[in-house]
């Protein structure tokens, strides 16, 4: 329940302060007992009324005064001595300060106001019980627990026709409604009387869904606009790009006309941090990236061809499948193709050429998933075909970090808004994974069995202790993790960035490595193509064979010849005959030794 109050006001008493004064009661109608729906009263005895052992409350709500606050600043001057007192000069101050403390009434002056300020110091230092002093500590000690998550609630899609869960949205204030967006992706098989309805949900009443939102094509994705909570934004499957307003109803608020919408589904759809909270781009596979302003939906304002070869050609440009963006970093976006590469993009850029950056290609397929560290933007979490990675704008040519190849195909994924090291991803055998790269690099740290059938969405609360889950049979799943991984860990945030400055920096070395070893490669080819190139009478298969024996042959003959002459070396030498002296050895010695210079000196 909502009050909503309008005042109707003149123009020309725009800005005016409005004067309520008291009034007389009065009656607008009276509406008689009729005696006829009297005799049709039927009296209930006994009654059965159920109680509980509480007190009876009512709701009412009132309208407070306004506080407003304002902040000042204070000039702080040296004050309080006499005018024939200069303060500056230091003679005159020293005599004034003497002449003060002779004064009988300075001792007692001074024990009255030190007993006065004690009490200030004393009510200034008093600690409140129920302040949280120690919120922006990053050393938090939590309870070594093993990780584990539960489930809170489940939400069914409440149509007979069963349709997947293709995108949540969580609500920005207090997180306590989830909206769901439900539509068949397979291409021209979606069942007859399949419905186009999406639910916005309760989280403390799954068995209803609040607000029913009836588009004219099942929507894609749905998204809550962060400054204003009513207003939700929706990317349908016919291209459309759809806005509805909760305290409106159901229907469709603002639509883009299809002539200048997008030609094939809306697979992203992301609100900017603008000053009036109104605009927000959306993303398709027909390789186009649009700005919408939802107060006049009728076309967008801008237009950006996913064309890396920069010449703005919509038949070469890559399917968008994913979109990100970071309030911090105003000027760059983020777009996951079809094709597995993501591309980074500025949009302040003067020329369409110069709106697209760089490309980070690795995956095999397309980036369901694309979504930068909260604590580290210059970091981002991709998820494409059996694998995440995570990637750093240094290191263009591969991720710094991924995990492994799965047996089933990856999803959807997502960072904890708490803790720099934790993010989750979802798979096709419906298995939720938590992974905790400081706690562990080659396994998640808990693997959740969710469901039976695929998981094909998810998003995390901003506390980040609970976890929304869409499945293929449109059931949503809401899980609450330990307290382990969503509170923030002792040094957890040093000991991340010292992993990302490490895995980019050696990165970064194999890049240099694979560089030169191509230009080297390069050279050798150019440096071959360089000489004349001399025309070689054609080869028989039957000579390469010979060739080839002889050269086989060769080199077995060569290393038994080597072998040979070793052995000969290692063998022993022979002793002197005992029937020489000492004296004929020493004269054969010098013999040798004069025959040596001989052959030095020729003259």
């Amino acid at each position: 329940m909502e009050i909503v109050y309008v005042y109707v006001k003149k123009r020309s008493e725009f800005g005016k302060q409005c004067n309520f004064s008291d009034r007389q009661a009065e009656l607008n109608i009276d509406i008689p007992p009729n005696p006829e729906l009297a005799k049709q009263f039927v009296e209930r005895n006994p009654v059965d009324t159920g109680i509980q052992c509480s007190t009876s409350m009512s709701e009412h709500e009132a309208n407070t005064e306004r506080f407003e606050m304002e902040t000042r600043g204070v000039n702080h001057i040296e004050g309080g001595w006499p005018k024939d007192v200069n303060p500056l000069e230091l003679e005159q101050t020293i005599r004034f300060r003497k002449k003060v403390e002779k004064d009988e009434n300075y001792v007692n002056t001074i024990m009255r106001l030190g007993s006065i300020v004690e009490h200030c110091i004393k009510q200034n230092n008093a600690i409140d019980i129920y302040q949280e002093y120690f919120d922006d500590e990053d050393a938090v000690e939590v309870m070594e627990e093993a990780p584990s998550a539960k489930t809170v609630n489940v939400f069914r899609d409440p149509q007979e026709i069963k349709r997947p869960a293709t995108h949540i949205s969580l609500h920005p204030d207090g997180n306590r409604k989830l909206a769901v967006a439900y539509s068949c992706l397979n291409f021209q098989r979606a069942p007859e009387g399949m419905s186009n309805e999406s639910y916005v949900w309760d989280l403390e009443n799954p068995n209803r869904p609040e607000i029913v939102l009836k588009p004219s094509s099942p929507l894609v994705t749905l998204e809550y606009n962060p400054k204003d909570s009513h207003v939700l934004l929706a990317g349908c499957y016919n291209g459309q790009i759809a806005c509805w307003d909760t305290r409106k109803g159901s229907l469709v608020a603002e639509l883009s006309t299809i002539e200048f919408s997008h030609r094939d589904p809306v697979y992203g759809t992301i609100w900017l941090q603008s000053k009036t909270g109104t605009e927000c781009f959306s993303a398709s596979t027909d390789g186009q990236v649009m700005w919408w302003d939802v107060r006049k939906m009728s076309e967008p304002t801008e237009v950006v061809i996913m064309d890396i070869t920069k010449k703005e050609q919509l038949e070469h440009a890559l399917g968008a499948t994913s979109l990100e963006f970071e309030a911090t970093l105003p000027t760059k976006f983020m777009v996951g193709t079809e094709q597995g590469i993501v591309i980074s993009c500025n949009r302040k850029a003067k020329t369409p050429a110069e709106k697209i950056v760089c490309t980070f290609s690795g995956h095999h397929g397309p980036i369901y998933a694309l979504q930068r560290n909260p604590f580290y933007p210059k970091n981002f979490l991709t998820v494409g075909d059996w694998t995440a990675r995570i990637w750093s704008e240094d290191s263009r040519e591969s991720s710094i970090m991924w995990t492994k190849y799965h047996m089933a195909y990856l999803t959807d994924g997502a960072w904890s808004p708490v803790r720099p090291a934790v993010f989750f991803t979802t798979k096709m055998d419906g298995t939720l994974d938590i992974w905790d790269f400081v706690f562990k690099q080659c396994d998640p740290a808990l693997s959740l069995k969710v469901c039976d059938e695929a998981l094909f969405c998810l998003r995390v609360q901003d506390n980040g202790c609970f976890i929304a889950c869409g499945s293929q049979l449109g059931t949503t799943t809401l899980l609450e993790v330990s307290n382990g991984l969503c509170t923030l860990q002792r040094n957890e945030k040093n000991m991340v960035s010292s992993i990302f400055e490490r895995e980019t920096r050696r990165e970064k070395i194999l890049e240099t490595r694979h560089r030169e070893m191509r230009l080297k490669e390069k050279g050798k080819a150019e440096g071959k193509d360089s000489h004349p190139r001399e025309e070689k009478p054609a080869l028989n298969l039957e000579q390469l064979v010979t060739e080839a024996e002889e050269e086989f042959f060769d080199v077995i003959f060569t290393e038994l010849k080597r072998r040979e002459a070793e052995a000969m070396k290692e063998k022993p030498k022979p002793k002197p005959p005992s029937l020489e002296t000492e004296d004929e050895v020493e004269g054969e010695e010098q013999g040798e030794e004069e025959r040596d210079v001989k052959r030095v000196q020729p003259w």
